[in-house]
């Protein structure tokens, strides 16, 4: 199993020393993980996930107020179609977003390192778990900027189509709907896309 992931913090070599904590968990330390603002993790080819399964990407910090249990926070996932993913650690000191894991009982050797963890579990549980918001920044701000763009793009396009009703008359095979519609269209999926970026995914 450790021969599968790779580790890269920005500024630094590859890493593929990770530990075996269990049949589906292992772990990486982080030396001076305070200077370090993203890392990526990656398959390194050697072998794939069995079918239908993929790692969970933990990340936890220690506890540097001595004696207690690191915070461990969910980054997201990889799989066999989803090889490689980037994620933000800089803003995940304190403990937010900790939620109960297999890693919760596995400590860092000292106070300066953090660790990374892989836990191999089905892809139907991956799928509905929900990362820690602040790690999910780059992913977010680039479909948010991808989603704003095409928005602009589609009413742009569709505005330049715009005729006073006098000359609707011109083309009566045609259907139109209301400018209004469409800016209210327009409107909505921008408030909504700023409130959640993923809140498409539970449109049915």
């Amino acid at each position: 199993m450790i021969d599968m992931f790779g580790l890269i913090a920005t500024g630094r070599l590859v890493s593929t020393n990770w530990e075996q904590i269990s049949p589906t968990n292992c772990v990486a330390e982080l030396a001076e993980a305070d200077s370090v603002n993203h890392i990526v993790i990656f398959l390194t080819g050697q072998t794939p996930f069995p079918d239908g399964m993929g790692g969970a990407v933990y990340f936890a910090w220690p506890d540097l107020t001595g004696g207690g249990a690191p915070n461990w926070q969910l980054l997201g996932h990889i799989s066999n179609t989803k090889p490689s993913a980037i994620f933000r650690i800089s803003k995940l000191k304190g403990g937010q977003d900790v939620i109960p894991n297999t890693f919760l009982g596995h400590k860092p050797v000292n106070h300066i390192n953090a660790l990374v963890g892989i836990s191999v579990e089905p892809l139907t549980v991956l799928e509905g778990q929900t990362p820690s918001v602040d790690s999910e920044a780059i992913n977010q701000s680039n479909f948010m900027q991808f989603s704003e763009k095409t928005l602009e793009n589609l009413f742009n396009f569709a505005t330049s189509f715009a005729m006073p009703p006098g000359d609707l008359r011109m083309k009566p095979d045609e259907m139109y709907i209301p400018m209004s519609s469409l800016q209210m269209w327009y409107s909505n999926f921008q408030r909504r896309l700023q409130q959640n970026p993923n809140f498409w995914k539970m449109e049915r």
